[in-house]
């Protein structure tokens, strides 16, 4: 009786609704935990990582060096300080500014990209301001490999696209290592480098590297809400419709 009144004329939209209504909260579910394992696969990358011994990219340079984020790094190396480009929106103790990448030309003439750090946004809003980072250019840097962007990330503004006769973009949103690969004069590692933060540096540039937090985070019990929501729905709902049902009888 009740699955025939479920699919009667007066109650086949509620129950559509109801049974729609459990499927996005199953899909959901099923979402939280695609997430929960991308969130796992993550952890255990990063400890990798973190287990393995500094990389020095001067004897080595491995043809998988993109799978290696988070892996300690060393390079010894000349900072070129004239290609080097800005990225814009960081901040330190919130005060607005931009992180300097910069070349570091190895001897066999390529060169990976260092992030040494955030400067103020106040005066150097053009390059001309950046030379008075320029701190010698030979160079040991020990760090993280980190990987670019290609696009910014959801709700952000995309870099614009050179102009006619442009050759190149000092001021960029994300670390676009592909696009900024084009204006340099030689070729680039597809990672950059993020050095050890010393918390003594308090002159610009100031090197940042982020805390990562290497938890599940809430996507088990958010898949388990969303599975009760759907249970409560499918199931309960035969009660409610028995009720209504033998109520109006």
């Amino acid at each position: 009786m009740i699955l025939r009144a479920a699919f009667s004329r007066k109650w086949l939209l509620t129950t559509f609704l109801v049974l729609a209504g459990g499927a996005v909260c199953v899909r959901l579910g099923i979402w939280q935990l695609d997430r929960l394992d991308q969130r796992r696969a993550f952890n255990a990358h990063v400890e990798a990582m973190r287990a393995e011994s500094a990389l020095d990219l001067n004897a080595e340079i491995p043809a998988d060096l993109a799978e290696m984020e988070y892996r300690a790094v060393v390079v010894s190396g000349t900072y070129d300080f004239e290609n080097q480009v800005a990225l814009r929106n960081q901040f330190h103790q919130d005060t607005y500014g931009y992180h300097l990448l910069t070349p570091l030309v190895l001897d066999d003439g390529a060169a990976v990209l260092v992030d040494r750090g955030w400067v103020p946004a106040e005066g150097n809003d053009s390059p001309s301001g950046w030379s008075r980072y320029d701190n010698g250019g030979q160079a040991e840097v020990r760090g993280v490999i980190r990987l670019g962007q290609a696009r910014a990330q959801i709700g952000g503004v995309p870099d614009p696209t050179l102009a006619p006769g442009q050759t190149r973009l000092d001021f960029w949103y994300v670390a676009n290592l592909e696009r900024i690969a084009l204006q340099m004069p030689y070729p680039i590692l597809p990672v950059y480098i993020q050095p050890d933060p010393n918390p003594a540096d308090t002159e610009p540039p100031i090197p940042f590297q982020p805390e990562i937090e290497l938890t599940e985070g809430p996507h088990l019990g958010y898949a388990l809400q969303w599975y009760t929501f759907a249970a409560i729905l499918v199931a309960g709902y035969p009660f409610y419709l028995r009720k209504q049902v033998t109520g109006s009888a």
